[in-house]
């Protein structure tokens, strides 16, 4: 079965109490993540035991420039977030590297599935 692993706490928060419905990769991962996919949610460390929070389908895939990503998709990702500069910084501690508007990410909406 395929994940979507979240390693921040701040994120782990957000996926427990539901509240995120949409993350934001970097690079082109469509070939990894399809629409109508089943996939585990999971929170927990880096090379560390992970919580399964709940199974998901993934709704849309969408893969495109950083700067195009919307102001509804940052809010789903992070309800923190506001501007696409402070997303842009957001990205840069969260992958720990230099990240710009023109880079490629996608943008993958997923539901949960309830028993």
């Amino acid at each position: 079965m395929i994940a979507l692993m979240f390693y921040s706490p701040l994120v782990a928060d957000q996926i427990k109490s539901r509240r995120k419905t949409v993350t934001i990769r970097l690079g082109d991962k469509s070939g990894k993540y399809e629409k109508g996919m089943i996939v585990a949610v999971l929170v927990g460390q880096r090379f560390g035991p992970r919580e399964r929070v709940f199974d998901a389908v993934i709704d849309k895939v969408e893969v495109k420039p950083l700067g195009d990503v919307s102001p509804r998709e940052m809010q789903h990702e992070n309800a923190s977030l506001r501007t696409l500069d402070e997303f842009v910084d957001f990205l840069r501690k969260l992958y720990n590297r230099d990240v710009r508007e023109d880079d490629t990410v996608t943008v993958i909406h997923f539901s949960e599935i309830r028993s």
